[in-house]
């Protein structure tokens, strides 16, 4: 397996100019913006169980992170 290492430093098997690695199309949404209000979802925990944003909190601030990860 080839590791190459990009512009920013990252290391990846996939070689570089793999759609995989590229960045996202100029002017692409990327998310909510800081300070926007979510709305609910559910996600599974390490349990597999379901959490849900508004019920896991009851009513307290919360801070989620979206993390982008690199190419698996």
């Amino acid at each position: 397996m080839t590791v190459e290492r990009d512009e920013f430093g990252f290391d990846a098997p996939a070689p570089l100019g793999h759609p995989g690695r590229l960045g996202l199309p100029e002017g692409h949404a990327t998310g909510p913006e800081i300070g926007d209000v979510l709305p609910d979802f559910a996600l599974p925990d390490a349990a597999g169980d379901l959490v849900r944003l508004d019920e896991d909190r009851a009513g307290a601030r919360a801070v989620v992170v979206f993390f982008r990860s690199a190419v698996w």
